[in-house]
């Protein structure tokens, strides 16, 4: 059953996440030198100041709940979801965002899609936001339950999927696991690969050794969100400042930002206080901020990282190529060993949360991929 759904985070949560933010001890957390070794201390405290004088959660709740929410239970699993329609006249699509981002990513989206003829369906991944998840799901669970989801609200009809960041992953795996339902996939993270795809010519190699030198440093969280969880969730269910810190960490990092004078990234330049804020309250609002890190697990339970080897999927697959500083795609020629790449389009801008740094691009490309495919 498919019922409306209001965000609604009670009174006595809010006073508490306030209350921890308050009495955050800044003396017990040293300077090691800004963003040269995690988040910057100065950065951190200016969204916790923020936090505590001027971010008011019940008018973000308010705008928020002007959009159309659904919850539904699928295989088990309680999903989250914005459906806005259109008039039909496009193929629905499914708008899947990743971690550390939420349904968000795609507010801005909503009125151009619906404008265009599509029914827009966004939902919170398992885990997320207020979709629940009592075990680990993975990338390619996440995709069926999402295909049942689709089924659920449209019947046999097929649709567009875009995704980044786990979104890309996800929609990856619908390629393999429900070809017969896409029109096509758009994505702009592109990392599950048949096994057996190796990178041969001087640029896939070359993109390979950057690959390996970036993620030497970059990959310690989800090292650790994919063997260790629980442990790190004890952590992050106790801090409102710490989830914020691991949270803001990463969209210094991974987005394509100005430098500062000292090497320091600056987020102010994309990024405000009050969109940081709403994104992390809704991992510590409903108590997500645990549950979220299991797609990780999830997907090492499920050994999600690649194809069998000697796969091929057919599906048509767009690529909207970001200078991603951390997880940029391959050469086109590398993803053409494994997939149909029906349209790829090299972005001058914009890094891994790239719906919400360049949003007109992506929408653009959004648009131009579909007109390819339908």
């Amino acid at each position: 059953m498919i019922e409306p759904f209001k965000i609604e985070i009670s009174d006595e949560r809010l006073a508490d996440i306030r209350d921890r933010v308050a009495r955050y001890d800044w003396s017990n957390l040293p300077d090691l030198g800004g963003w040269r070794s995690g988040v910057g201390k100065k950065d951190l405290r200016r969204l916790s100041d923020y936090w505590l004088t001027r971010f008011d959660w019940r008018a973000v709740e308010q705008r928020l709940n002007r959009l159309p929410h659904f919850i539904t239970e699928i295989d088990g699993t309680c999903i989250h979801f914005i459906h806005a329609r259109g008039d039909g006249s496009k193929p629905p699509i499914l708008l899947l965002h990743g971690w550390p981002g939420s349904f968000l990513e795609f507010e801005a989206f909503i009125e151009p899609l619906t404008s265009d003829g599509h029914d827009v369906v966004v939902p919170s991944l398992p885990g997320f936001a207020f979709s629940c998840a009592n075990v680990a799901v993975g990338p390619r669970w996440a995709g069926q339950l999402f295909a049942l989801l689709m089924h659920a609200l449209f019947g046999p009809q097929r649709f567009i999927v875009h995704g980044g960041d786990w979104g890309a992953h996800i929609a990856s795996w619908m390629t393999f696991g429900q070809p017969d339902r896409l029109l096509g996939a758009h994505i702009n993270m592109a990392y599950v690969h048949a096994s057996d795809a190796a990178p041969t010519t001087p640029d896939e190699i070359a993109f390979a050794t950057r690959c390996s030198e970036i993620f030497e440093w970059e990959l310690g969280y989800n090292l650790e969100q994919e063997t260790r969880p629980q442990t790190l969730g004890a952590v992050l269910a106790d801090s409102p400042v710490g989830v914020a810190a691991w949270i803001l960490e990463k969209f210094g990092v991974w987005a394509d930002l100005p430098k500062l004078s000292n090497g320091d990234p600056d987020v102010w330049s994309k990024f405000s206080e009050e969109f940081l804020l709403s994104n992390i309250m809704l991992y510590i609002g409903p108590s997500a901020v645990v549950t979220a890190t299991w797609i990780y697990h999830g997907k090492r339970l499920e050994r999600a990282g690649s194809f069998s080897a000697g796969t091929r999927i057919e599906v048509p697959l767009g690529v909207a190529a970001f200078p991603d500083p951390v997880f940029a795609p391959p050469p086109r020629s590398f993803l053409e060993k494994t997939y149909n790449v029906v349209h790829w389009t090299d972005m001058p801008s914009g890094g891994h949360f790239a719906s919400l740094e360049e949003p007109r691009l992506m929408l653009s490309d959004i648009r131009e991929f579909v007109g390819k495919i339908f």
